[in-house]
């Protein structure tokens, strides 16, 4: 369990590279649900996703602690690539990011734009991730996993800025990739000793979390064939399962047309930019408005292809 001692430590590292994120209840998207709803906005950082908080943290620790110039290695379908390359930038390492091959192109250009050598391999994210360890076995790298306490401590920030500005809240929604987002804000909210509850939001097409949380095994899937590509995983991490048993309140699914309404949503309603797993949190809401009535959303992600956000404006579902 994260200490609120300790998620105040990690704040001070990440205060010095970026501004804390602002919270706003857009009147659009309240008429839209039938209630205000507050919107923490991660789509706000240098990133637009609330990854490189744990980045910050995370390699603010390694580059105190290790061999200098030793570089990182990671992989990722995007915006954790994009949080390791940003603090290895600051902090002089080094940095290799492995990405599936297929992977958003500007997500890629991202990347590179900010230092990153990126490697393409593999038909997902798990099997660039496969690829990584070989890299840094082979290379001498340091891997950095998409899970860690590190990374929660730093990703639980955003959890204690939203819940300090809007405590009334009893219900936020948190979009699942490898898990530290909502493991940071189950953190901040014990931490805080608030009853909010979390609800965590996975896609109909790799729901490996919500087997995992409903049957109480672990639990993979064979594809994870999402366009909402930050929720694009096959395995789950045994470490972010452990704590979505303890303090989650359920993980549900939203489907591919759910997840494109919504991103049309936040566009007409907060002129935000959402990539699929950045509307997911609200597409979990809409199908679930009756389980709070002061509830909150996470929008983390606005890193969305030109040509699929066009799509989706245009009414279509877009597939992968």
């Amino acid at each position: 369990m994260l200490t609120l001692a300790a998620m105040e430590d990690a704040a001070k590292i990440i205060y010095g590279a970026i501004s804390p994120t602002p919270q706003y209840a857009w009147p659009l998207l309240g008429e839209a649900v039938g209630k205000p709803v507050w919107v923490k906005h991660e789509n706000h950082t240098p990133i637009g996703a609330f990854k490189v908080r744990g980045g910050l943290v995370y390699l603010k620790t390694l580059a105190n602690h290790s061999t200098t110039g030793q570089g990182i290695i990671s992989a990722t379908r995007g915006n954790h690539g994009q949080s390791l390359a940003f603090a290895a930038r600051r902090f002089g390492l080094p940095c290799t990011i492995v990405v599936p091959y297929g992977n958003s192109a500007e997500k890629n250009a991202a990347m590179r734009a900010f230092g990153a050598t990126l490697v393409e391999h593999g038909r997902d994210f798990d099997e660039a991730k496969a690829h990584a360890f070989e890299l840094a076995e082979a290379n001498h790298l340091h891997f950095v996993p998409s899970f860690h306490a590190d990374l929660v401590r730093g990703v639980a920030t955003y959890g204690l800025e939203f819940l300090r500005a809007v405590p009334e809240l009893d219900v936020v929604y948190v979009p699942i990739g490898l898990g530290s987002g909502i493991c940071g804000m189950i953190s901040a909210r014990d931490a805080l000793g608030l009853k909010t509850k979390i609800i965590g939001v996975v896609s109909t097409k790799a729901d490996a979390y919500a087997r995992s949380f409903e049957t109480g095994d672990y639990r993979e899937t064979d594809s994870a064939s999402t366009f909402a590509d930050g929720m694009a995983v096959r395995c789950p991490s045994e470490e972010a399962l452990a704590v979505i048993r303890a303090g989650a309140e359920d993980v549900i699914r939203v489907s591919e047309d759910d997840v494109a309404e919504a991103m049309r949503l936040y566009y007409r309603a907060t002129h935000n930019i959402a990539e699929g797993a950045g509307a997911a949190a609200l597409a979990a809401l809409l199908a679930d408005a009756n389980r709070g009535s002061v509830p909150g959303i996470v929008l983390s992600g606005q890193n969305v292809d030109r040509e699929v956000f066009a799509k989706v404006l245009e009414g279509e579902t877009p597939e992968i």
